[in-house]
């Protein structure tokens, strides 16, 4: 019987926030974001926990988050600098570990599984992590520690900012017992609203549903779900994180008013998009099209299809059902492509011949 991972989930505390914090002090106890201009339908990257107790959080439209809190300083991203930081942040992960996946610029999954450094002790190697990252970058950082990956990552988030939390191998039966199902990876508005109808409020609920039942009411996912609920993840921390998908949008300082002027925005999107493609490596290739349109009332919407090009016709084609869904002016518009490793050339003539439209995706 194999011994149990120690994982360490790694997530800096409002990140890009932070950094601001730390180069302008006299920002430290007044309400920041980090984002566009609300005078150009700018939206929050993150904020500090000052402007968070006015309700303000990221994806916020930064006009919101101005009426709810009128003395919040909104600041400009400077992603060269928080790269720079990042930098120095995963410099720090590989002096206790090289199995490290990456999750953002701010964020890691770290496996010390075989770390001899604290004599193996997971607990103690995150303490060292933080202390040495506000040492070095002066910047916290939250960690969480658990037997594996779907455990840590919650871990992280039940003492921040600045904390961290253990989930030993015998706590986690009862942790996850009382553990909301809205937490699970995965879960969604839609899933999660459909779950209390049910009366599923967390994982103690779905252990008293079979796997058949769970596929039943949530399709494949179901299986998924028996896994979280009993705290089972066996996925390995990947050294080598898989990119999904590419894309580019823009979010209009007057509304796109109909089809005719979404359609004008494509060209520009599209060689956007090709730029972007242009830093990819030979790895991987395109086996989606897709369209994301949010409307003026922030309904949003994203049509795809297989393809396994960026022909410009089929992102026309895209615009025209997706836009039909709303019929209304659009705020912010989309395109981008999903991918996946390369194939053998029979596996890939073989989705290149079929044409899938697409479902709208849950928020």
């Amino acid at each position: 019987m194999s011994l149990p991972r120690k994982i360490i989930h790694c997530d800096c505390d409002c990140f890009y926030a932070s950094i601001e914090m730390r180069d302008n002090p006299d920002l430290a106890d007044k309400p920041i974001a980090v984002g566009g201009s609300p005078d150009r339908r700018g939206v929050v990257a993150t904020c500090n926990y000052a402007a968070r107790k006015f309700g303000i959080h990221s994806a916020m439209a930064s006009a919101t988050a101005r009426k709810r809190c009128p003395d919040l300083i909104i600041i400009r991203p400077d992603m060269e600098k928080y790269r720079q930081a990042s930098n120095l942040i995963h410099a720090v992960f590989q002096n206790y570990t090289d199995i490290i996946e990456p999750l953002s610029l701010d964020e890691a999954f770290l496996d010390v599984s075989l770390s001899n450094q604290y004599q193996g002790s997971a607990t103690r190697i995150a303490e060292a992590i933080r202390s040495e990252v506000h040492e070095k970058v002066g910047i916290t950082i939250s960690a969480g520690i658990a037997p594996n990956k779907f455990l840590a990552k919650i871990a992280s988030d039940w003492n921040k900012p600045d904390g961290q939390f253990v989930i030993t191998p015998e706590q986690v039966e009862e942790f996850v017992a009382k553990l909301p199902v809205k937490k699970l990876h995965g879960v969604g508005k839609v899933t999660a609203s459909k779950m209390k109808r049910l009366g599923i409020e967390n994982c103690n609920d779905l252990r008293q549903l079979s796997v058949e039942k769970l596929r039943d009411y949530f399709g494949s996912f179901g299986d998924r779900l028996h896994d979280l609920s009993l705290g089972i993840d066996n996925r390995p921390v990947q050294t080598q994180r898989i990119r999904k998908s590419v894309s580019v949008e823009n979010t209009y300082a007057v509304d796109l008013l109909c089809l005719a002027h979404c359609l004008d925005e494509l060209p520009d999107l599209n060689l956007r998009l090709a730029k972007r493609l242009g830093k990819l490596d030979d790895d991987y290739q395109i086996h989606k099209q897709f369209i994301k349109i949010k409307f003026h009332d922030f309904v949003h919407t994203t049509v795809e299809m297989l393809s396994a090009t960026t022909a410009p016709e089929n992102f026309k084609n895209l615009c025209q059902q997706g836009f039909a869904r709303g019929d209304r002016p659009v705020r912010l518009l989309g395109m981008g492509v999903r991918l996946m490793p390369k194939q053998t050339e029979d596996e890939t003539s073989k989705d290149e011949n079929q044409l899938i439209l697409g479902l709208e995706r849950e928020a």
